[in-house]
């Protein structure tokens, strides 16, 4: 702590912003999405990559399958400066719908750590 805040000094904090452009807001579900120029681009860009990369494709639906559903996640890019660089749409699986057992049997994330990929990099350096 410091001298000040021990002595009950304290300096209300300003924020100021610099920000002088206009941006969109998050749109609140895909209609309100669309309704932008901006988020529908993303959105179009979205599918044609996950179509561009044969991530799924359409299928009939059969009666005894339980059908994941999909849900769009909307957020700003910036760069360095804090400059809007682009609007970023991604169409992600949601998972709520599923029931373990039925539609799958165990989940896995594969996560490293920096911790974890130095041990192993001095294991093998020092055994050559």
């Amino acid at each position: 702590m410091t001298t000040h805040s021990k002595s009950g000094i304290t300096k209300p904090r300003q924020p100021l912003s610099l920000l002088t452009q206009t941006v969109s807001t998050l749109p609140s579900s895909h209609i309100k999405a669309l309704e932008d120029p901006n988020w529908h681009g993303a959105m179009n860009a979205e599918y044609d990559a996950q179509i561009k990369k044969r991530t799924w494709s359409l299928v009939p639906h059969p009666k005894s399958v339980n059908i994941v559903r999909s849900m769009w996640l909307f957020r700003h890019k910036h760069d360095e400066d804090g400059n809007l660089t682009s609007y970023k749409a991604c169409l992600v699986a949601n998972g709520k719908c599923q029931d373990v057992g039925f539609d799958y049997d165990d989940t896995f994330s594969l996560v490293f750590k920096p911790a974890m990929i130095r041990m192993v990099l001095y294991f093998a350096l020092s055994h050559n």
